[in-house]
């Protein structure tokens, strides 16, 4: 309890709990009503009232979905911004009842987690509706930090015998729904390890209606073979149907044209790629960018040329010495013996990627240095904090890299939504038709996958997801030592799911 927290003394009078009501209530900026399991009530002067009447205490509220109606027996606990009520329900039923002031930062997570009780309960109608024949034995909102599970998607275990399914959910609204299969293949490898005497037989999972596409195409590209998936979708009103994971659709990608850069601007070019540190690398869209340690200070842009950190100005003879100090200046922060500032903590998956680029044969000797492409296909799936390259080795076949400087456990999944497009252009041929990899006959075998990040920043998850993978996919993981801004060298080097020794 909080030290401001206080609990009522035994035999407190009708009187003194209505007092104690009307006084939340009247210091409350943004007074909220929520009783566990129901959706919050917003607080007004005018749909609440308290009536205080042989010797009971009868609050009731409503709004223009529900009428709420307790007696109010007890105040168990109240502190700042919030007032816990003993009530009694009809039939003499007791329950809890909380007045909180939604202009406090406490109460605002009152408020998240009402929320996601009222969710929880839609979830438990959605597995009852569709799985009548199973029990759920388990099912919960609240975090588990230990084993990397979200209070923002519920899960549940449902059985029938011997049988067990996990189940998870996406609320609407929620900050990411693709975010859920990485959470329910958590919460099965779980349950499988913790259930000793069931058979985990599979995943369930629930998303709103239109939610669905992404997580559909990565459930097609998971391993069938050991683990049943199931994937629901509901609307508004409730309805759940079931959908056919032989037929999620096809991606959302594009392979532009591979462009080669033009000589407009080949005498700055020059000058500035002259200073010590500055990188050049061409993008597929025929410009050029212009980088330190991975960090973007120019780009060519067609017929201009413009630089800058933040807002950029047009590169011209007036100012091409400033443009060169600044190349100058971040050539200086940005040394790995520096450890510090705010130049030098900016983009290290930028600095990792330059790292890569300048050093692949450390990555893996059979992949051809140049050319190699960021970025391709382009990925519009907002800010993954992923970048992607695109090489290719001797032999003809195509490697994605995935590069993460620090740890997430949804990189393996978001790795897949990116090996996934490029297989889809490679199946096409259209890598060579738009100009990629000129000269080089590409092998049609499945691309391989490699995830490189300093070895300390892999998450623990990591194995376990990827042990869902499709043995299709050739997955490595490369984990790099951590002076790696100043040195490339492989820690460890694994195929798939195999952990460290």
């Amino acid at each position: 309890m909080s030290k401001t927290a206080t609990r009522r003394a035994p035999g407190r009078s009708v009187q003194e709990l209505q007092a104690a009501v009307e006084s939340f209530l009247k210091a409350s900026k943004q007074p909220a009503l929520l009783e566990p399991g129901e959706e919050l009530m917003v607080v007004t002067g005018e749909n609440l009232s308290l009536d205080a009447r042989d010797a009971r205490l009868t609050l009731q509220a409503w709004d223009e979905r529900r009428n709420l109606v307790r007696r109010v027996t007890d105040i168990r606990e109240q502190a700042r911004g919030r007032i816990e009520l003993e009530v009694e329900r009809f039939a003499g039923k007791r329950g809890t009842l909380f007045l909180l002031d939604l202009a406090r930062t406490a109460s605002v997570e009152w408020s998240r987690r009402s929320t996601r009780l009222v969710f929880r309960e839609r979830f438990r109608d959605f597995l009852s509706r569709e799985f009548p024949a199973w029990r759920a034995v388990e099912l919960s909102t609240e975090a588990d930090l230990e084993h990397t599970l979200s209070p923002a998607y519920p899960r549940a275990l449902v059985r029938r015998g011997a049988a067990g399914l996990a189940a998870i959910a996406a609320p609407t609204g929620g900050f990411n729904a693709a975010g859920i299969l990485s959470f329910g293949l958590i919460w099965l490898d779980y349950l499988r390890a913790r259930e000793r005497r069931l058979t985990i037989e599979g995943l369930v999972l629930f998303l709103p209606a239109d939610e669905e596409r992404i997580t559909a195409l990565r459930l097609g590209h998971l391993n069938h073979a050991t683990t049943q998936f199931a994937l629901f979708v509901y609307d508004e009103s409730g309805h759940t149907a079931r959908l056919d994971l032989r037929d999620a659709g096809n991606l959302e990608t594009k392979l532009d044209i591979c462009r080669h850069p033009q000589e407009t601007h080949r005498a700055r070019l020059e000058q500035l790629t002259a200073i010590a540190g500055v990188e050049r690398v061409e993008t597929g869209d025929g410009e050029v960018s212009l980088r330190v340690r991975g960090l973007e200070f120019a780009r060519t842009e067609g017929a201009a040329f413009r630089f800058g950190l933040g807002e950029r100005a047009t590169l011209g003879e007036h100012n091409l010495a400033e443009c060169e100090q600044l190349a100058r200046n971040l050539a200086g922060m940005r040394q790995p013996q520096m450890k510090g500032g705010e130049l030098y903590v900016r983009e290290p998956e930028a600095w990792l990627e330059s790292e890569v680029r300048s050093n692949l044969a450390a990555i893996d000797a059979s992949l051809i240095s140049a050319p190699i492409y960021g970025q391709v296909p382009a990925f519009a799936a907002g800010d993954r904090g992923i970048l992607d390259l695109l090489a290719v080795d001797h032999a003809g076949r195509l490697a994605v890299i995935e590069l993460k400087a620090s740890a997430d456990l949804h990189l393996p999944l978001q790795a897949l939504d990116y090996w996934m497009r490029v297989r889809w252009h490679l199946d096409r041929d259209e890598f060579s038709a738009q100009g990629y990899f000129p000269g080089m006959a590409l092998r049609k075998e499945p691309p391989r996958l490699l995830l490189v990040a300093p070895a300390l920043e892999f998450h623990p998850t990591t194995e376990g997801i990827l042990s869902h993978f499709s043995p299709e996919i050739g997955v490595e993981r490369i984990g790099l030592g951590i002076g790696w801004r100043s040195q490339l060298e492989v820690m460890f080097r694994l195929r798939g799911a195999e952990r460290p020794m």
